[in-house]
């Protein structure tokens, strides 16, 4: 994905889908629901009868390991979809989702859904395409997991955010809404002190600055080259 490339939007207007009724100016769309900081959308177990859309916010997806630790799957925003699992054969959730901020949300509902993946061939091969890339980013996760340290799973999740979300600005490249260092920690499976060591080191090394508001990579090549 190039930098904020909408790959999901290229050949399907998925707001159009998911929030009709708000497209077309109307209110009365119980679909279309605002989600406060820190509520949960859905919890583990909890039946999965519904596919989101992301109009405004962020959501994390995750679960909870040994102890209660948190372990984030992925962080999302605007635009992109999530639950898609509802579309196959999950009855049940795996996952729990919460928003990281106030989030406005639309939701399809399972036979809504099957309804689009019978009649309309972009929704299904949209479908299809979001389960590789989400299958595809988790068997990247494991790799890195296994094969790489703590400190290169922090570099290269950096790097890959500075691809994923990152505008290009001169040479450098500008994400917004940067993660805390909990928030990378949870989902690079490394410690917060970790984390907090190894982005001091890349802005001591001039490859990157930060604070709550963004995140700046100086140069994308070199800290492509901090990967180990």
């Amino acid at each position: 994905m190039k930098g904020q490339d909408l790959w999901y939007l290229e050949n399907l207007d998925m707001k159009n889908i998911m929030c009709p009724k708000k497209m077309a100016g109307s209110h009365d769309d119980l679909s279309h629901k605002e989600i406060e900081k820190g509520s949960f959308i859905y919890l583990v177990d909890d039946d999965s009868d519904k596919i989101f859309f992301i109009v405004s916010g962020r959501v994390k997806i995750g679960k909870y390991g040994e102890g209660g630790k948190e372990i984030t799957k992925c962080v999302l925003g605007p635009g992109e979809v999530f639950g898609e699992l509802a579309a196959v054969s999950e009855t049940k959730r795996r996952d729990f989702a919460q928003a990281m901020e106030p989030t406005i949300l639309c939701g399809l509902q399972k036979d809504e859904m099957k309804s689009l993946l019978k009649d309309r061939n972009s929704f299904s091969l949209f479908i299809m395409n979001l389960l590789g890339s989400r299958v595809l980013e988790v068997e990247k996760r494991l790799e890195s997991m296994v094969f790489k340290d703590s400190r290169s799973r922090i570099v290269e999740f950096i790097y890959d955010l500075g691809v994923q979300k990152g505008k290009r600005v001169g040479y450098e490249q500008v994400v917004r809404k940067f993660l805390t260092h909990q928030e990378i920690a949870n989902l690079t499976a490394t410690s917060r002190q970790t984390v907090t060591t190894t982005l001091n080191e890349l802005r001591t090394k001039n490859l990157l600055t930060f604070n709550r508001k963004r995140l700046l990579i100086r140069d994308m090549e070199k800290l492509k080259e901090e990967i180990q």
